[in-house]
């Protein structure tokens, strides 16, 4: 059920590259679906919209209803209301230390050149509903967005047997968003992105979704802005002689009771471990009540990796460059300092990913795919574009502008030296 893949050979990161590869999905006929589905939004707008809905997800209603949404969330369960409280106001308080620094230059020359940090003004946020509730992912999103100042947020949540989450709901009044639609999939994309008589566009979209989301992103970045391609979930646990079996089993099920194509690795350099791991899987699947799709997930996708020294660990795990990392292991900063590629490190055997995902306060909108190699996950400086301003003195522009007309010239950019020899006064 669970590959392992042996790190002995000189060349293992080559042939690990070869395995991960071949659990990456292809995607060119959910291309040519989404381009189609996007085509059609911009052509024909609500009636592409709502085509799409009734044909997808049987949605007949694509606003959502005041009443209905105070109605729901009037019989949901306190307990949970208080556990999105609580998770609320520890996510609130990290996002806040996130704070950005806008900068006041003057030269010699009286020059002035400002950089200041500006609110985006409208974002939408996905919040997968197909398959499951979701609240937390609303906190996630909309928090540092209003952290930062956006003056529109809007929630697109696709309904779950016919009915929004009333704990989604919950958490989108908590954020104070009055504008939601009962949308999904590469339509509701596409609809946020072009708008519609029916919906206003916005700036950006933000929030993980499916893999029709996720290829629609792609599509309408540029038209408007987008966060991070978040692709299936990810975990990768790295666990030694002294790591509960039990433990490391559970968090591994715990990503691939996600989705059909969750990415689950541990990492070992003990290989009893390894196969003890994999007893506890198949004992804990028993009673997992997602437990087709965690199979699916494992058999599909997840990888258990035999290492012999901690080089190899640090090596693995930034080819990988992880959504989710755990190091479950006693001396986890031995190697920590040189890992440089994850979305979001856990250290120590307390520190379980699924309390990441919930109310520790760090995001949980992640990049994957291995794009941690160059992206971060969400945080309120994503709902910011910065402004640089240019207050150049008579004094300024003279001594400036020989160097300027100079380099414009040898660009043959003539008119640039132009521009500036008019100020010079010169001809």
């Amino acid at each position: 059920m669970i590959k392992i893949f042996d790190c002995k050979n000189k060349n293992y990161i080559f042939f690990l590259n070869k395995l991960l590869k071949k659990n990456k999905i292809n995607d060119k006929k959910i291309k040519t679906t989404v381009q189609k589905i996007i085509r059609d939004i911009k052509k024909s707008g609500d009636k592409a919209l709502i085509k799409y809905e009734k044909k997808y997800s049987n949605n007949y209603g694509i606003i959502s209803n005041k009443k209905k949404i105070s109605e729901s969330i009037k019989k949901l369960d306190p307990k949970i209301k208080r556990a999105i409280d609580f998770a609320f106001n520890r996510i609130y308080k990290f996002h806040s230390k996130q704070k950005v620094h806008n900068i006041f230059y003057k030269d010699n020359l009286k020059n002035k050149i400002f950089y200041k940090h500006k609110p985006i003004d409208s974002i939408a946020i996905y919040v997968p509903g197909g398959n499951a509730s979701f609240p937390s992912t609303v906190l996630m999103n909309a928090i540092p967005a209003k952290i930062a100042g956006v003056r529109r947020i809007v929630m697109i949540n696709p309904k779950l047997d016919g009915n929004q989450s009333p704990g989604v709901l919950y958490a989108a009044k908590k954020l104070g968003i009055k504008e939601i639609y009962s949308i999904g999939g590469a339509q509701a994309i596409a609809a946020l992105a072009y708008g519609t008589k029916k919906i206003k566009k916005v700036d950006k979209i933000v929030g993980p979704g499916n893999i029709f989301v996720s290829a629609a992103k792609k599509e309408i970045f540029g038209d408007v802005g987008i966060d991070i391609i978040a692709g299936p979930s990810e975990i990768t646990v790295v666990a030694d002689k002294f790591s509960n079996v039990d433990w490391v089993a559970a968090d591994l099920l715990a990503q691939a009771e996600h989705d059909i194509n969750s990415q689950c690795i541990l990492i070992s350099k003990d290989y009893n471990f390894i196969k003890k791991v994999k007893n506890s899987i198949v004992h804990q699947l028993k009673n997992l009540p997602r437990k087709s799709i965690a199979k699916k997930s494992l058999e599909l996708n997840s990888v258990f990796i035999k290492t012999y020294s901690n080089n190899q660990i640090i090596n693995v795990i930034n080819e990988i460059g992880p959504e989710h990392l755990e190091l479950n292991v006693k001396k986890y900063k031995k190697i920590l300092n040189k890992i440089n590629n994850a979305g979001s490190i856990c250290l120590g055997k307390y520190s379980a990913m699924a309390v990441t995902d919930y109310n520790v306060g760090t995001n949980h909108i992640l990049p994957t795919n291995s794009s941690s190699r160059f992206s971060s996950g969400l945080s309120v400086y994503d709902f910011y574009k910065r402004i640089s301003y240019i207050n150049l003195s008579k004094k300024g522009i003279e001594t400036l502008g020989p160097s300027v007309i100079t380099l414009a010239k040898f660009e043959g950019l003539e008119g640039h030296a132009r521009s500036i020899n008019f100020r010079l006064g010169r001809k």
